[in-house]
């Protein structure tokens, strides 16, 4: 099993509570259709954990077949300069057709964010490091496709639907609780 290269920070995009008893960790690309698939699955797999679940999401973009990949993880992060990241995030998987910079910048607009500076920073490369840096974090955890997901730091190489992930957080989460009941560590 891979473990995640590096472990969460506050430097991740993150989702839920400190104090979860799990955390999932997903590298995703917002070009990728499977990726896409998965948007509702991890949306109902969050609201049945509740705050049992912290979820951090990892851009992983695979330019080479998804040639607007990037540039819309750009454009994450610089709504996530606005304060943003999640609003844009679910926007984007809202409707993957559209991934052009002008598309871009009209949902940045429609977020009530502020277009032209996202448009600046998208043809700046503002945020081309922090992509890649997650990517980079994706490569050292073995990651070679999208979506994959790590489970307090170990990758879960099941199936991914509703019922497989749940039951997985659900065993990470009491296993965690009864290591830090009974003394040990995670």
């Amino acid at each position: 099993m891979s473990p995640l290269r590096p472990p969460v920070s506050e430097a991740d995009h993150r989702a839920g509570s400190d104090e979860a008893a799990v955390t999932l960790v997903e590298y995703g690309d917002y070009e990728c259709p499977h990726r896409g698939r998965a948007q509702p699955i991890v949306q109902e797999v969050r609201k049945r954990m509740g705050a049992h679940l912290a979820f951090v999401f990892r851009h992983f973009p695979l330019s080479s077949v998804h040639p607007h990949a990037e540039h819309a993880a750009e454009a994450a992060e610089a709504a996530a300069s606005q304060g943003r990241f999640w609003e844009m995030h679910e926007a984007i998987f809202a409707d993957q057709s559209a991934l052009s910079d002008l598309d871009l910048a009209r949902r940045a607009k429609r977020l009530g964010l502020d277009a032209g500076r996202v448009e600046q920073e998208l043809a700046a490369g503002i945020h081309a490091g922090r992509v890649r840096r997650d990517f980079d974090s994706g490569v050292r955890s073995g990651v070679n496709g999208t979506p994959t997901f790590f489970i307090n730091g170990v990758r879960h190489d099941a199936p991914w639907d509703v019922e497989t992930l749940v039951e997985a957080l659900q065993t990470a989460a009491d296993w965690s609780e009864k290591a830090v009941v009974g003394g040990g560590s995670r």
